[in-house]
Protein backbone atom coordinates (compact mmCIF):
# COMPACT_ATOMS: atom_id res chain seq x y z
CA UNK A 1 0.00 0.00 0.00
CA UNK A 2 1.53 3.29 -1.10
CA UNK A 3 0.12 5.71 1.42
CA UNK A 4 1.74 9.04 2.19
CA UNK A 5 1.71 10.98 5.41
CA UNK A 6 -0.46 14.00 5.99
CA UNK A 7 0.60 17.28 4.40
CA UNK A 8 0.57 20.61 6.21
CA UNK A 9 -0.13 23.97 4.57
CA UNK A 10 3.52 24.64 3.73
CA UNK A 11 3.84 21.39 1.78
CA UNK A 12 0.44 21.96 0.14
CA UNK A 13 1.72 25.30 -1.18
CA UNK A 14 4.51 23.44 -3.02
CA UNK A 15 1.83 21.54 -4.97
CA UNK A 16 -0.70 24.34 -5.55
CA UNK A 17 0.04 27.78 -6.99
CA UNK A 18 -3.02 29.24 -5.22
CA UNK A 19 -2.63 31.65 -2.33
CA UNK A 20 -4.97 33.54 -0.01
CA UNK A 21 -7.80 34.18 -0.62
CA UNK A 22 -8.01 31.38 -3.19
CA UNK A 23 -6.20 28.49 -1.49
CA UNK A 24 -8.95 26.14 -0.25
CA UNK A 25 -7.03 23.12 1.08
CA UNK A 26 -5.80 23.56 4.65
CA UNK A 27 -4.45 20.05 5.27
CA UNK A 28 -4.11 16.73 3.48
CA UNK A 29 -5.19 13.92 5.79
CA UNK A 30 -4.05 11.04 3.61
CA UNK A 31 -3.10 10.07 0.09
CA UNK A 32 -3.24 6.48 -1.12
CA UNK A 33 -1.37 6.31 -4.42
CA UNK A 34 -2.27 2.63 -4.98
CA UNK A 35 -5.98 3.40 -4.70
CA UNK A 36 -5.51 6.83 -6.36
CA UNK A 37 -7.38 8.61 -3.55
CA UNK A 38 -6.91 11.67 -1.37
CA UNK A 39 -8.65 12.99 1.75
CA UNK A 40 -8.10 16.62 2.68
CA UNK A 41 -9.82 19.28 4.71
CA UNK A 42 -10.85 22.88 4.44
CA UNK A 43 -11.79 24.83 7.55
CA UNK A 44 -14.58 27.28 6.77
CA UNK A 45 -14.25 30.54 8.69
CA UNK A 46 -16.48 33.61 8.87
CA UNK A 47 -13.66 35.97 7.86
CA UNK A 48 -13.40 34.55 4.32
CA UNK A 49 -13.82 37.33 1.75
CA UNK A 50 -16.87 35.87 -0.05
CA UNK A 51 -19.12 35.77 3.01
CA UNK A 52 -19.97 39.50 3.33
CA UNK A 53 -21.41 39.52 -0.20
CA UNK A 54 -22.87 36.01 -0.48
CA UNK A 55 -26.12 36.05 1.47
CA UNK A 56 -24.87 38.62 3.98
CA UNK A 57 -27.77 37.75 6.30
CA UNK A 58 -26.95 33.98 6.21
CA UNK A 59 -23.37 33.07 5.33
CA UNK A 60 -23.19 30.18 2.86
CA UNK A 61 -20.04 29.08 1.04
CA UNK A 62 -20.66 29.40 -2.72
CA UNK A 63 -21.00 26.06 -4.48
CA UNK A 64 -18.41 27.03 -7.06
CA UNK A 65 -15.85 27.44 -4.24
CA UNK A 66 -16.72 24.00 -2.86
CA UNK A 67 -16.01 22.58 -6.33
CA UNK A 68 -12.78 24.60 -6.46
CA UNK A 69 -11.67 23.12 -3.11
CA UNK A 70 -12.35 19.63 -4.47
CA UNK A 71 -10.40 20.45 -7.64
CA UNK A 72 -7.44 21.70 -5.61
CA UNK A 73 -7.36 18.44 -3.62
CA UNK A 74 -7.59 16.54 -6.91
CA UNK A 75 -4.67 18.51 -8.34
CA UNK A 76 -2.49 17.57 -5.36
CA UNK A 77 -3.38 13.92 -5.95
CA UNK A 78 -2.49 14.05 -9.64
CA UNK A 79 0.85 15.78 -8.95
CA UNK A 80 1.70 13.19 -6.27
CA UNK A 81 0.75 10.35 -8.65
CA UNK A 82 2.93 11.81 -11.41
CA UNK A 83 5.78 12.57 -9.03
CA UNK A 84 5.85 16.20 -10.20
CA UNK A 85 5.13 19.67 -8.88
CA UNK A 86 3.64 22.67 -10.69
CA UNK A 87 5.84 25.36 -12.18
CA UNK A 88 5.30 28.79 -13.70
CA UNK A 89 5.12 27.33 -17.23
CA UNK A 90 2.01 25.21 -16.69
CA UNK A 91 -1.50 25.54 -15.26
CA UNK A 92 -3.82 22.78 -14.08
CA UNK A 93 -7.21 23.56 -15.65
CA UNK A 94 -10.78 22.33 -15.35
CA UNK A 95 -11.81 20.55 -18.53
CA UNK A 96 -15.30 19.69 -17.31
CA UNK A 97 -17.64 19.34 -14.36
CA UNK A 98 -20.37 16.71 -14.51
CA UNK A 99 -23.19 15.77 -12.17
CA UNK A 100 -22.51 18.41 -9.52
CA UNK A 101 -25.02 18.09 -6.70
CA UNK A 102 -25.18 20.15 -3.53
CA UNK A 103 -26.82 18.40 -0.60
CA UNK A 104 -26.43 20.84 2.31
CA UNK A 105 -25.19 24.39 2.83
CA UNK A 106 -21.65 24.97 4.08
CA UNK A 107 -21.48 27.67 6.75
CA UNK A 108 -18.75 29.22 8.92
CA UNK A 109 -17.51 26.79 11.54
CA UNK A 110 -17.89 23.77 9.25
CA UNK A 111 -14.93 21.57 8.41
CA UNK A 112 -15.18 20.27 4.87
CA UNK A 113 -13.67 16.84 4.30
CA UNK A 114 -12.63 16.71 0.66
CA UNK A 115 -12.40 13.30 -1.01
CA UNK A 116 -11.19 12.67 -4.53
CA UNK A 117 -10.48 9.47 -6.45
CA UNK A 118 -9.15 9.06 -9.96
CA UNK A 119 -11.65 7.12 -12.06
CA UNK A 120 -9.87 7.55 -15.42
CA UNK A 121 -6.71 9.04 -16.91
CA UNK A 122 -5.88 9.36 -20.57
CA UNK A 123 -3.15 11.48 -22.18
CA UNK A 124 -2.84 13.76 -19.17
CA UNK A 125 -6.58 14.31 -18.69
CA UNK A 126 -7.76 13.07 -15.31
CA UNK A 127 -11.34 12.25 -14.35
CA UNK A 128 -12.06 12.38 -10.64
CA UNK A 129 -15.04 11.32 -8.52
CA UNK A 130 -15.20 13.94 -5.77
CA UNK A 131 -17.23 14.35 -2.60
CA UNK A 132 -17.27 16.91 0.20
CA UNK A 133 -18.58 16.02 3.65
CA UNK A 134 -19.34 17.88 6.87
CA UNK A 135 -19.02 15.20 9.50
CA UNK A 136 -20.76 12.20 7.98
CA UNK A 137 -23.18 14.33 5.92
CA UNK A 138 -22.59 14.51 2.17
CA UNK A 139 -22.46 18.17 1.18
CA UNK A 140 -21.44 17.98 -2.49
CA UNK A 141 -20.53 15.44 -5.14
CA UNK A 142 -19.43 15.69 -8.77
CA UNK A 143 -17.13 14.33 -11.43
CA UNK A 144 -14.30 16.63 -12.49
CA UNK A 145 -12.12 16.56 -15.58
CA UNK A 146 -8.77 18.32 -15.20
CA UNK A 147 -5.67 18.67 -17.36
CA UNK A 148 -2.32 20.41 -17.44
CA UNK A 149 -1.65 23.03 -20.11
CA UNK A 150 1.30 25.24 -20.94
CA UNK A 151 1.02 28.91 -20.06
CA UNK A 152 1.45 31.17 -23.09
CA UNK A 153 4.82 32.90 -22.72
CA UNK A 154 4.82 36.64 -23.24
CA UNK A 155 7.22 38.10 -25.77
CA UNK A 156 8.57 40.86 -23.52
Amino acid sequence: MSQTAAMDIEEIKTYLPHRYPFLFVDRVLEIDLDKKKIRALKNVTVNEPHFPGHFSYYHVMPGVLIIEALAQASAILSFKMDGTQPDDKTVYYFAGIDGARFKRPITPGDTLILESAVIAEKRGVYKFAVKAFVGDQLACEAELLCTMRSVPQSSQ
